[in-house]
C-alpha cells in the first residue's frame, strides 16, 4: 500500500471509528467506554439506579395496543445508539435486537426495556473485548445473552 498511497506511521492505534484500542505487548483491548458513558448521559440515565442484567428473564415484549405510546423519534434514537454499541458489546446484542422490533409504534413497556439496557450500560461501561497474542487467527465472539 505504501507504493500506491502516501502514508505516515504516527504510532500505535488508540482510537478508531469510536472504538478505543489499548495495545500491549501480547494483547489488545477494544472498548467503547467513552461512547457508552456519553450515551448514558445523553438520555439522562446517568443518575438512575444500575441494573445487573440488560433484560429481565421474565420480560415478555410484544405488540401492545393497550399501553401508552411514546415518542418514536426518541425510541429510534436510543435503538440506533445501542446498535452501534453492540460492536464491542455482544452482551447486549440480543436485548437490543428484541427491542429493535418495536420501532414502528413503540409503547411505554418497550421504552422501559430500552432504559433498562442503558442503565445496564451505565453499570458496565468499562467492559471491553480482549484479544490475546496467543489466540488463533480466527476471531470469534461468544455471548450468553440468555
Amino acid at each position: 500500500m505504501k507504493r500506491e498511497f502516501e502514508m505516515n506511521m504516527v504510532g500505535k492505534l488508540n482510537y478508531f471509528l469510536g472504538l478505543q484500542v489499548k495495545q500491549r505487548n501480547d494483547e489488545i483491548f477494544i472498548s467503547q467506554e467513552k461512547y457508552a458513558k456519553n450515551l448514558v448521559k445523553r438520555f439522562g440515565l446517568d443518575s438512575k439506579k444500575h441494573t445487573s442484567t440488560s433484560m429481565s428473564s421474565l420480560a415478555k415484549l410484544s405488540i401492545d395496543t393497550t399501553n401508552v405510546d411514546v415518542d418514536p423519534t426518541l425510541y429510534r434514537s436510543m435503538i440506533g445508539s445501542l446498535l452501534y454499541l453492540t460492536t464491542s458489546r455482544p452482551d447486549i446484542a440480543f436485548s437490543v435486537g428484541v427491542c429493535a422490533c418495536f420501532q414502528v409504534v413503540p409503547k411505554k413497556s418497550q421504552l422501559t426495556a430500552i432504559k433498562r439496557i442503558i442503565r445496564y450500560i451505565n453499570r458496565t461501561s468499562d467492559y471491553r473485548i480482549w484479544y490475546s497474542k496467543d489466540s488463533n487467527d480466527c476471531l470469534a465472539r461468544y455471548s450468553d445473552a440468555d
